[in-house]
């Protein structure tokens, strides 16, 4: 290689990283007020090429010439810009060499002297990833296809192209792109030209874009390969799906758009601002470190998402969901964006609960809200509580602190904050200031005091002070009702007792509440011969809640009934103590009783929060699962329970009882797979719930049997997804091992398959496999992402404590160094995913262990937060433990 001249030699040729675990710079907002205050950015056009010399895929980097115009309003200053690079061919501010022979990743370029108009160009060959940042690459196993994508947040644009990669430098882009001939390219932009590249040997095409509006760096886009791709047209937006050609014939192109149409209908009718960016394609990308990224224009999510096998409606509620989350970005996040990661949740916080209520009212799915209810308030309740839990809006002071926030709290506490801000306001109004916000600050940033001040507009409320409240402090409130009876059976007082979240919140407050307070009694005597009670609401208020003691007079004079169910309709986000006499009812059979599907998931909410806080037995919850769970009609919620079920026997559980629990699920699981209609969706989720626990005789016989074919049940299909189940489950109780691993992995050849292999060998219960696992989940950068996911799950089955006995002390030794080894948000799922919460683990020496790491101030932040988040649960399973030993006694 030649360098361009003029431009200096020193460190140019030799300069090579590793692209899967070099980290981008941390940036600090200091860092980036300083630039936001100092430049405003144009426009960037950006060239790629992703051809080697004979015109095929480029297999480590490709070439990138970027030219930036921008201006300062301090001529003669000096900044930075950033980018990853394995070498540079040119680098020139205004048409002057830059030396870039000190380059570091972490420091960027420097650019001395800015003139007040400036014109940068920076021409260099940048890396392809495997981890999921970046520009990953991808090679189907099934054709040898190349398949690339882009995710760029938090940091990440960098990777890419040279950038000034913070979300409040706003600009304008512009790419074209170099490619095989027979490659889908899609990006922000529409296709606008495609030529002939001419190359010698091959065919190649380049194809240039459409320039977009003003957008942030995070969300501009590229995928590359040779996708299939399904066409629609919607209100004057085109419409695209795509995903890898070995996967088409399972793109439910039907489903996906018509969520899709029903969410632009929704969203224009109450946004009040047309969707702004154009067309709007959908890609299914393979080994996808998350859901789904709202680039704009150009969303990417999770080819999970294509069922090659049968699975519940849960799985095709949540895609809707992430579909109508995704889309509430190009507003929440991408029209307006928060000006720094500070006000992370003014994208995220807002898209999730847009989603929500958009599915619930635009789609099939109307029942949403109590999905929202069982699965993401119990993700926020649970991260409220640990040591680390912060408010929605919380001090960022650098990306490394932002990545450990994309969280609970920032997705699910938020939506539900927001949920009660609209009890407490109305719809209408909250939606007027919605659309104020828009029109006030399209294609630019914002903080929370600028959605305030649209809010406070048009609900006629001062809010800083719920604010202040919900967005600016931690912890969850717990509710309670405190009454008292006369002697005809009727309330003669009755309060609200509001706890502040003492032992897990800095904060410790008080918080105002919207709230509802159902009354549930039952229709018919629960001794009336063969006809089956039924428990409903014969009364509900709607009251404000504050302080330590509310009096609700409103319910003076009425008959106590069977359930007092505080949060009635879950318009508030707290944690609820259900009262004696309540909690009666639901144990000896109420909660199978109770008609109403958002009631019963507030009541098993509230169970499962009464077990993590030590206020319920885990075998006494087991009791009410088995009273329960089979007649329970919401899907959702079983699998829910059940997963919840399943941790409680692993961690909370008496560990001399727990085996004996275990069974019962199992029995119980097996029983209700047998007992369900054939075919349905509670028939698979009972099923998948016996390989979860299946431990020894009938559980795992019928388990084999399934394998085999000797077992059958009427409307069940074991495709290749049941397989790979049942395989690793037979496989982890030492019932089959690598022959019928090898034998399903002929079977499917796919890179799931590959994955599902990898989880299968790691679950053998061998210390010869655990020490492999361990060193794949930890050591080999070389492997993907996604694959050393799959080899922690693996790794950490809860049911092969006395294997994983000896990676405690382990864990603690080596956290340090995998944290340096890997990019921070790879580094944090094995950091999270391997935490030993095992049952061995939970013990006072893991304590001392975490204590230990936490207190040790050299090692990074987030690190020593996650680190305090796993000892949190570890605690609190101590606790919950002492509790459920003492239940019979």
């Amino acid at each position: 290689m030649r360098p361009a001249p003029g431009l200096p030699t020193s460190g140019l040729d030799a300069y090579r990283i590793d692209a899967n675990t070099v980290r981008v710079p941390n940036l600090t907002r200091q860092d980036a007020q300083q630039r936001a205050g100092l430049l405003r950015v144009d426009s960037y056009d950006v060239v790629l090429d992703l051809t080697d010399a004979d015109g095929g895929p480029s297999e480590r980097t490709f070439r990138c010439r970027t030219t930036i115009a921008f201006t300062a309003n301090r001529p003669g200053a000096s900044t930075f810009l950033d980018v990853i690079a394995d070498r540079f061919h040119e680098v020139s501010l205004n048409g002057r060499p830059v030396d870039v022979s000190g380059y570091e990743p972490a420091d960027g370029i420097v650019l001395a002297e800015l003139a007040e108009h400036n014109v940068a160009v920076i021409d260099a060959d940048l890396l392809y990833t495997t981890n999921g940042q970046g520009l990953h690459r991808f090679v189907d196993p099934i054709d040898d296809e190349v398949y690339l994508y882009t995710q760029f947040e938090t940091t990440d644009a960098k990777r890419m192209f040279a950038c000034f990669d913070q979300p409040d430098l706003k600009a304008s882009f512009t790419l074209h792109v170099t490619a095989p001939a027979h490659w889908k390219l899609l990006s922000n932009g529409a296709v606008t030209e495609v030529e002939d590249a001419g190359h010698e040997h091959s065919q190649t095409k380049t194809v240039h874009f459409a320039t977009t509006p003003r957008m942030s760096t995070y969300i501009t886009a590229l995928v590359a390969g040779p996708f299939y791709e399904a066409t629609d047209h919607h209100d004057g937006i085109d419409l695209g799906l795509y995903c890898r050609d070995s996967l088409a014939e399972h793109l439910d192109t039907d489903e996906m758009f018509t969520i899709t149409k029903q969410g632009f209908d929704w969203y224009h009718q109450n946004f009040g601002y047309r969707y702004a960016f154009g067309k709007y394609d959908q890609v299914c990308v393979p080994e996808f470190n998350s859901g789904a990224m709202e680039n704009a224009a150009c969303v990417t999510m999770v080819e999970d998402y294509i069922f090659t096998s049968r699975v519940t409606s849960v799985r095709y509620e949540r895609r809707a969901t992430t579909i109508l989350h995704e889309m509430a970005h190009m507003w929440f996040g991408n029209l307006v964006t928060m000006r720094w990661f500070d006000d992370l949740w003014l994208n995220e916080s807002f898209a999730e609960w847009a989603a929500f209520i958009a599915q619930a009212q635009a789609t099939t799915w109307t029942d949403a809200w109590t999905t929202f209810a069982n699965a993401e308030k119990t993700w926020a309740y649970k991260q409220d509580q640990l040591p680390s839990t912060h408010p929605v809006a919380c001090d960022i002071v650098d990306v490394e602190a932002v990545d450990v926030n994309f969280d609970g709290i920032t997705y699910a506490k938020g939506a539900s904050a927001l949920k009660q801000l609209v009890a407490y306001v109305g719809l209408p109004q909250f939606l007027a200031g919605v659309r104020q916000y828009f029109t006030d600050h399209a294609f630019g940033n914002t903080t929370l005091a600028d959605l305030l001040d649209a809010l406070n507009a048009t609900s006629g409320r001062e809010l800083s002070g719920w604010a202040r409240l919900w967005l600016k402090t931690s912890g969850v409130n717990t509710l309670s009702a405190e009454f008292e009876l006369d002697s005809d059976g009727r309330f003669s007082s009755f309060a609200v007792i509001q706890d502040a979240p003492r032992e897990t919140s800095p904060d410790n407050v008080l918080r105002p509440h919207r709230l509802g307070i159902g009354l549930y009694s039952y229709e018919t005597d629960p001794d009336a011969g063969d006809q089956a009670p039924k428990l409903v609401r014969t009364h509900r208020v709607e009251v404000d809640v504050d302080g330590a003691r509310t009096e609700i007079a409103e319910l003076i004079g009425q008959r106590r009934p069977d359930l007092v169910l505080l949060n009635d309709d879950d318009l508030t986000y707290c944690k609820l103590r259900l009262d004696e006499h309540s909690l009666h009812t639901l144990r000896h059979g109420g909660l199978a009783a109770l008609q109403d599907s958002l009631a019963r998931t507030l009541c098993w909410s509230a169970a499962w929060e009464m077990v993590r806080d030590g206020k319920l037995a885990t075998r006494h919850y087991l009791d009410l699962v088995i009273s329960a769970a089979g007649s329970e009609s919401v899907v959702g919620v079983v699998q829910a329970v059940n997963k919840q079920l399943l941790q409680a026997l692993e961690m909370y559980a008496d560990p001399d009882w727990a085996p004996a629990g275990r069974a019962r699920f199992g029995d119980l699981a097996l029983a209700n797979a047998r007992a369900a209609a054939p075919g349905s969706d509670h028939q698979l989720a009972w099923v998948h719930a016996l390989l979860d626990t299946a431990s020894a005789g009938e559980q795992l016989d019928f388990a084999a049997g399934l394998l085999s074919g000797e077992q059958q049940l009427e409307g069940l299909t074991v495709d290749i997804g049941l397989r790979w189940l049942i395989v690793r489950a037979l496989v982890a109780r030492g019932r089959a091992g690598e022959a019928e691993i090898a034998a399903v992995e002929a079977d499917d050849p796919s890179a799931a398959g590959a994955r599902e292999a990898a989880t299968a060998r790691a679950r053998i219960p061998s210390a010869e496999a655990k020490a492999t696992a361990w060193s794949m989940a930890t050591q080999d950068s070389d492997l993907s992402a996604a694959v050393r996911k799959a080899v922690r799950i693996g790794f950490r089955d809860p049911w092969q404590s006395e294997l994983l006995a000896p990676y405690t002390a382990r864990y603690f030794a080596e956290a340090a160094e995998i944290w340096d080894r890997f990019t921070a948000e790879n580094a944090k799922g094995i950091i999270v995913m391997l935490f030993p919460s095992w049952s061995s683990a939970i013990d006072e020496q893991t304590l001392r262990l975490a204590d230990a790491l936490v207190a040790d101030t050299s090692q990074p932040a987030a690190l020593r937060r996650l680190i305090s988040e796993g000892r949190g649960e570890v605690a609190r399973a101590l606790r919950a433990r002492t509790v459920d030993a003492a239940a019979d006694r």
